[in-house]
This record gives C-alpha cells, sequence and structure tokens, in this order.
C-alpha cells in the first residue's frame, strides 16, 4: 500500500500509560469549540481518523508499534488503496462519541465496501481512539491480518467456422522438481536428469532449480497429455524428487495447428511484468505470442479476488476466514474464420515438404480465411500470411489486366520467344517450356503457358503506374489492418528498364504474400475485389480509390486463367470434379551468383474457394506447388 509521507500528522498515538503493544489511544488532535463555552466537536476528530488510515499514515508517533500493526494487517493486500469517508458521528454525553467509518476497497467491479466504529474519548480538550485491527475491518481481532487471494477466470477460447474451438482447454502434464520432496543437492541431481530426459537445456535449469525456494515446484516442460514420450513416462517416476501434476491449458487441437497465427499461452516473463504491472504478476498465464498475445486483454477476462482473515502466527495453522469474494469474469472467446478441417489438411498436405512452404485458402465471396497453414520448413515463422516473396508468373494474372485496360484482348498476337535481351539483361522462359508453345501467340495462350518473353515485349505498352493500378484493383499492393500479421504485397515502381521487364514476371520489385496471392486469384473468380478477413469484427472495406473490374475484364481473365488448365501448365487440375477451376502457376529466382533458387507457386480457384501454395525451394510451379494445391482441392470439393 503506498503511503504518503508529506501529509502533517493529523493523528498520533497517545504514549501516556501504553507499554510496547499495540494496543492504545488515537490523539486525534481537534480542539476545536462546538460552541462559545462547550467541548470541542468530534466531527474533524472522524474526518483526520478517516485520512489519516486511507494514508496508511499512522508512523512518526509513539509508540511506533501502533504504525507496525496497520501495517501488518494490510501488508498482504498489495498496493490496494482503500478509501476511507466518515458516515456518521454520535456523541454521549460530552466526552464521549462513535465515529462510524465508511471502507471502500478496490477489489472486484463494485468494491469491498463495509463499517467499522472507532469508540472516540475526550481528554484533555482532545479526543483520542483505541487502536485495534477492528478499526480496519469489523471482525478483526488482535493476532489477524488481511491476506487477498487472486482467482484466475477461464481463458476464453479461440473459436473458428461453425463456432468449433480452435483453443480450449485441453489436458497436458507438467514435469518438473519438487525442493520440498528432496534435499537441495538431490533437487540439483535431479534437475540435471529430468533436463536430459525431456531435451532441455541442463545448466540452465539445474541453476534455477538450486536458485529456488526449499517449497517451490520448478517446471522443467508441459507436454500435451497424449505426447508424452514413451521414454519420459517410463523413465520420470524413476527419478527422486521429480514430480508430474496433471492439468490444463488453453491449446490447439494439435501442436503445430495455425501455431504461427494463434501463438502461445505461457507464464508471464520478468519483462512483461515490469512493463504493465497492474495487469501482470509473476506466477500469471498470459499470451506470448500471436493472437494470443494481440487479444490477451479480451482473452484473459477479469481475475477475481478473495479476501481473508489470517493469522499472524506461521505455526498458527491454516485456519482463515473468508471476508470478500468478487468471481473471476470469465475472458471473451475471439472468434476466427479458420475452418478447422481444412487447416489440419492443408497442414498434413505441407508436413513432409522440406523447404519453407505455405498454403492459404479463402472464401471469394465474403474473404474468409478458411486456412492459413504454415510448413515445417517455415521454422515457427507466418510466412502464410505475412511472407514476402517474388510471385513469379502468378503474378501475370495482374500483368494481363494492365495489358487488357492497354487495349490487348485474350486473343491480341504476342511474340514468344525462348529468350528476349533487355538492356544488357536476358530473359527466358522456365526450363520445362514446351517449345510447340513458341512464336507468334494469342496473349490467351501465353498466359496458359506462362511466356515470360511474351509478356516483357509488351512493356511499351503500360504507363508508370498501370502495373500498381492493376494490382491495386485485384488486392495485392494496399495495406490493411485486419487485426493479425498480413502483407497485401508492394509494386514499386521500376528503376530501370531490366525492372521493369522483371516486374511484369513477378519478379524485379514484386513482392506478395501467399495470402495476397490467394486473394488476387480470388478477386478474378469474385470479380470483385476480395479483402482476405480472419477475426469476426474486424471488417475492412477495398480501398475507395481503386479501379474496379468491369464485366468483360472478369470474364476475359478468368478465360485465361482457365485455359492454364485446359491447355497450359495447370493441366493436372483439368479433371478435378466440381466447378471449373481456374489457376496459375509461378516460378521466380532468387539469391545471387551462378546458381539461383526457385521459387515455387500455384493459384486457383474452384466456386467459392481460392487457393495459393507456396514452396520456397522448388523445380517448378506446376511440379512442386501443383501436387499440394490438386490434393487440397480434391479434399475441400
Amino acid at each position: 500500500m503506498r503511503r504518503s509521507r508529506s501529509h502533517a500528522r493529523a493523528v498520533r498515538l497517545l504514549a501516556a500509560g501504553l507499554g510496547l503493544g499495540v494496543a492504545g489511544g488515537l490523539l486525534l488532535g481537534c480542539t476545536g469549540e462546538s460552541g462559545a463555552d462547550g467541548p470541542p466537536a468530534p466531527d474533524d476528530a472522524a474526518a483526520a481518523l478517516a485520512s489519516g488510515l486511507a494514508r496508511g499514515e499512522l508512523s512518526g508517533v509513539t509508540p511506533a508499534s501502533a504504525q507496525a500493526g496497520y501495517d501488518a494487517v494490510v501488508e498482504r493486500l498489495g498496493d490496494a488503496e482503500p478509501r476511507v469517508d466518515v458516515v456518521d458521528v454520535q456523541t454521549s454525553g460530552d466526552d464521549r462519541a462513535t465515529a462510524v467509518l465508511g471502507w471502500t476497497w478496490p477489489f472486484g467491479p463494485d468494491g469491498w465496501s463495509y463499517e467499522t466504529e472507532a469508540p472516540l474519548r475526550l481528554v484533555d480538550e482532545e479526543w483520542e481512539t483505541a487502536w485495534s485491527p477492528a478499526l480496519v475491518e469489523p471482525s478483526l481481532t488482535d493476532g489477524e491480518l488481511l491476506a487477498t487471494t487472486t482467482v484466475d477466470p477461464p481463458r476464453g477460447q479461440i473459436l473458428g467456422a461453425r463456432g468449433l474451438a480452435l483453443v480450449t482447454d485441453r489436458p497436458v502434464l507438467r514435469l518438473g522438481v519438487d525442493r520440498g520432496a528432496v534435499s537441495a543437492p538431490a533437487a540439483v541431481g535431479a534437475a540435471r536428469t529430468l533436463a536430459g530426459l525431456v531435451g532441455i537445456e541442463v545448466a540452465p535449469y539445474a541453476k534455477q532449480v538450486r536458485a529456488a525456494g526449499p517449497k517451490a515446484f520448478v517446471e522443467a516442460i508441459t507436454y500435451r497429455r497424449d505426447d508424452v514420450p514413451a521414454a519420459v513416462a517410463r523413465r520420470y517416476p524413476t527419478v527422486p524428487g521429480v514430480l508430474a501434476i496433471p492439468d490444463e491449458r488453453p491449446l490447439a487441437p494439435t501442436r503445430e495447428f495455425a501455431a504461427p497465427i494463434l501463438g502461445t499461452v505461457g507464464p508471464v516473463t520478468a519483462e512483461m511484468v515490469a512493463e504493465d504491472p497492474a495487469a501482470h504478476q509473476p506466477g500469471d498465464q498470459a499470451g506470448l505470442s500471436g493472437l494470443q498475445a494481440r487479444y490477451d486483454e479480451q482473452l484473459r477476462g477479469t481475475p477475481g479476488v478473495v479476501v481473508n482473515a489470517i493469522s499472524d502466527d506461521p505455526a498458527g495453522g491454516d485456519d482463515e476466514r473468508e471476508l470478500f469474494r468478487s468471481e473471476p469474469v470469465p475472458g471473451e472467446d475471439l472468434r476466427l474464420t479458420l475452418d478447422a478441417d481444412l487447416q489440419v489438411e492443408a497442414e498434413s498436405l505441407l508436413a513432409d515438404i522440406g523447404p519453407a512452404s505455405a498454403l492459404v485458402a479463402l472464401q471469394p465471396s465474403t474473404g474468409n480465411l478458411l486456412a492459413a497453414a504454415n510448413g515445417p520448413g517455415a521454422g515457427g515463422y507466418n510466412i502464410a500470411t505475412f511472407g514476402q516473396f517474388a510471385p513469379g508468373s502468378t503474378f501475370k494474372a495482374v500483368s494481363s489486366l494492365a495489358l487488357l485496360r492497354a487495349g490487348l484482348t485474350p486473343d491480341s498476337t504476342v511474340p514468344c520467344t525462348a529468350t528476349l535481351t533487355v538492356d544488357g539483361k536476358r530473359f527466358k522462359n522456365y526450363s520445362d517450356y514446351p517449345a510447340g508453345a513458341l512464336g507468334r501467340v494469342p496473349l490467351r495462350t501465353a498466359v496458359a503457358n506462362s511466356c515470360n518473353t511474351a509478356f516483357i515485349s509488351q512493356r511499351d505498352q503500360l504507363g508508370e503506374t498501370d502495373l500498381a493500378d492493376a494490382a491495386a484493383s485485384l488486392g495485392l499492393g494496399r495495406d490493411h489492418d485486419l487485426g493479425f500479421p498480413a502483407y497485401f504485397g508492394s509494386v514499386e515502381p521500376p528503376a530501370s528498364q531490366t525492372e521493369a521487364a522483371a516486374n511484369l514476371i513477378g519478379q524485379g520489385r514484386i513482392l506478395a504474400s501467399p495470402m495476397a496471392m490467394a486473394a488476387v486469384v480470388g478477386t478474378v473468380q469474385h470479380g470483385a475485389p476480395v479483402v482476405p478477413r480472419m477475426i469476426e469484427g474486424v471488417e475492412v472495406a477495398p480501398p475507395g480509390d481503386v479501379e474496379p473490374l468491369t464485366a468483360a475484364q472478369t470474364r476475359a481473365l478468368q478465360g485465361m486463367l482457365r485455359a492454364v488448365v485446359t491447355e497450359g501448365s495447370g493441366r493436372a487440375l483439368a479433371d478435378l470434379p466440381g466447378p471449373p477451376v481456374i489457376a496459375k502457376t509461378g516460378t521466380a529466382e532468387y539469391g545471387t551468383g551462378a546458381r539461383l533458387g526457385t521459387h515455387a507457386w500455384m493459384v486457383a480457384a474452384q466456386g467459392d474457394l481460392a487457393v495459393a501454395v507456396f514452396v520456397e525451394e522448388g523445380q517448378s510451379g506446376s511440379t512442386t506447388a501443383g501436387p499440394v494445391l490438386e490434393a487440397f482441392l480434391r479434399a475441400a470439393g
């Protein structure tokens, strides 16, 4: 409790006749008169008493044990500061009065309120009262203190499509060392054995156990209850001092399930406590990353509190009396659009891909993100919605729109040559480009087979901002705050003729995330801008200054992307059951030196589903990303 030391002492303890105990008289220092010849009124004395108790200001007077007694009573209430008001003062003759004090502590939504009585006695023209714990709380007796216990609220769930729980309390097993079960040296030995068994760093954990209190439980690791390794389950019961505590934690269906996006919940860090001590105390659980951290205030709810009267004697036993209880307010659920079945399917399809990979699926009619999966090669990073990579030839959907607006049609003839040199830079098609598709071909054929040179040959048809404007019309290159980490791509003006050529084929200064490319193909399918959304309640409208697609442009783009499936690099999707599929494959070179790496992309839409697949290092879009996309569409159909 914070105490003001700067105020003048309005209350002092009478020294006369007192020993070293905390009982005694408080001289209230009121010598004002109630009338011309009458004794001083007790009202000002009662006000001074209330003010001193509210400030915790009983120090600096004799005997000093009065302050110590007050401090002991309220010490375990932490930094809580009470409000103390004079409710009434009742006199009994000229030298007796009773002050009724109203207390309100800031516990619970409405506070903890009650009244205490302070008997006042007029001695030598000054009012005094006797100190006792009952001045602070009416039921307290000598030897009793106040103490609070926090009651944790149930954490809000993270729900997905159809209201299904994505993150909810699931059983876990907490393994650690119980310092109270063995001697200090044995506890350190147990820590070393346990650390080696569960695969954490031995020295730091042993140091943590050595520094812990004599009765502390020092957690080493928490497992999902069904994921405890067999070797750990067999061995830990044989190590003296090791304790397993069944518990529950807010968890997704699997360890990998949308982990980079959903984030984790765990014990608050020292940095979190220092940054926001009002919200976090050591030992609290809070969101540490991802959506769990960003929406922690909503999810964690409001803790409850119990105020008990306890004995000031450590050997006095566990007797305590509950004086006040405020029930916790459960956290509010966070509702997402993710479909649990599609998310699991996407992660299953990426599970065996070594390089970083991602799959994003959304609903073009609503923008709802149904899956945002990252493969194990992503190393825990969220590249699905926040990755920044050259999109390669999947960007030709954007380039095609720009050329349509420049006057070309799907039937316009363009030259598809084996190579094309721009300002000394030699461009070529991908390594297995079909030789029969070279020559002067319709733009539709150039899109279907992804002819780089054909698109680059049309660079003079476009003005400085035409490509960026077309990208914006398809949902690329304009940022939005979606309530989660999201990268919508970048279409920067070229700094040279070489960059202008590279931009047309999705390289140069073009960047996009898998989510952004899913939005591009979704916009083509929908015929209107698709802005992805994942958090229910966070609504983002397309920018108002973007030129919308016309019906003719939509038909032309859909026809050209359909040709990718019927006669081009996306033929593997031609026999998918259900509505017609539109698609675009893409590769993008990256790195420096003689041997460049290749990003592999594929995007597609079928019915009310748009999908983008990305693999950081692959052979080509059709051979690396294509099989994953095909399997996903079949599973989702």
